[in-house]
């Protein structure tokens, strides 16, 4: 459902010039997947409530994320998810927010349309300006969150299930895309590896447990694209069927009934997991040489990879760069990063209310 036009400059007015020397909150909402977040964070980036909703045991019988089923769960979901931070850091959002903030790109339509519309529902309700703000730039912000200093100009690395882009960043909302994924996201491909692994959904941080029993050079995986210097692309449709090869040959394959040692299965955890890195830490070093940039941000949910971030630290060491990298738990979708927001308000950059969700990938401007 679509609410407004509503008069702009009579929102920009009211709480946030006339409160300007008083505290002042932001509400955050995330839906752009399967987690329903939101959380309320003050103008000095100070975190005062968070809650996630997972839903896991819904999408786990199907391997994979179902989009009708994720849209259905955030419309259960989010109501009390609100309320929930809203009790927790004790605001009152009628006297005590800024703002509200909700994903509205990229992501799947149906879950980004179920956060935009409860959050347009609310700054009707409580007469407060709503930004609109990107996920994929979120996931970046993230990192400044727990620095002092503007992590920007940086090279934003986004590493996730649904993601694997790097950026040249001016600014949190100033973006220009360097290259990324020409096919299946890292976090795609490593949950698709554990499926033929018979691992847990969802796979990505199993495969990575099960690797440190694993020996990286026990199959000879390729390195799609990492020779390439022309480009900054990636690629990991063929890493991934070379896995399937390399078990079980051609041909269809139900591999839930596929029998495999347990060495086997810790051995091609880690010979997969150490390609798909390596393709990673390639490009982010080619990304830092050719854009002559000071530092590295990485967010996303394959950012918590305990390795990756291992190799991450060694090549910018080398390189003499700085590395940022999103707190743990920030990783993975969250409300938290929703303060980039923060960035907007300061320049009253507002969202009108018939904005609509863009499910594309940002590729910058």
């Amino acid at each position: 459902m679509v609410v407004g036009p509503l008069p702009h400059q009579d929102l920009r007015g009211a709480l946030f010039l006339t409160r300007a020397t008083q505290p002042v909150n932001l509400l955050a909402i995330e839906t752009t997947c399967d987690e329903t977040a939101a959380a309320v964070i003050d103008q000095n980036r100070n975190v005062l409530a968070s809650a996630v909703a997972s839903q896991e045991q819904i999408h786990d019988r199907f391997q994979g994320v179902v989009p009708e089923l994720a849209a259905r769960a955030h419309l259960e979901r989010i109501v009390p998810i609100v309320r929930q931070v809203l009790d927790q850091s004790g605001i009152d959002p009628r006297r005590d927010l800024a703002a509200v903030a909700v994903a509205t790109e990229p992501g799947l339509p149906g879950s980004l349309l179920v956060g935009l519309a409860a959050a347009k529902a609310l700054c009707v309700a409580w007469k407060k300006p709503l930004v609109a703000i990107n996920h994929v730039q979120a996931h970046i912000y993230a990192c400044q969150l727990v620095q002092t200093p503007t992590i920007f100009p940086c090279v934003g690395f986004v590493v996730s299930g649904g993601h694997t882009n790097l950026y040249r960043c001016e600014a949190a909302d100033r973006w220009r895309y360097l290259g990324g994924t020409i096919d299946d996201a890292v976090g795609e491909a490593f949950d698709k590896v554990a499926v033929m692994l018979g691992l847990p959904y969802p796979g990505g941080p199993h495969l990575s447990r099960l690797a440190q029993t694993g020996d990286g050079g026990a199959y000879d995986l390729p390195r799609p694209m990492l020779a390439d210097r022309s480009t900054l692309n990636l690629s990991f449709s063929g890493l991934k069927t070379a896995v399937r090869y390399q078990l079980v040959g051609t041909g269809k394959q139900d591999f839930s009934q596929l029998q495999l040692p347990e060495q086997v299965r810790a051995d091609m955890a880690a010979s997969f997991q150490r390609a798909a890195i390596e393709c990673l830490v390639g490009k982010a070093r080619l990304a830092l040489e050719q854009t002559g940039l000071p530092r590295l941000c990485v967010g996303g949910g394959v950012a918590a990879n305990v390795l990756l971030r291992a190799e991450l630290k060694s090549m910018t060491a080398q390189q003499g760069s700085e590395l940022l990298i999103a707190p743990k738990d920030l990783c993975t979708d969250n409300a938290v990063m929703g303060a980039i927001a923060w960035e907007k308000i300061g320049r009253q950059d507002f969202s009108p209310l018939d904005i609509d969700i863009q499910p594309g990938l940002l590729r910058g401007h």
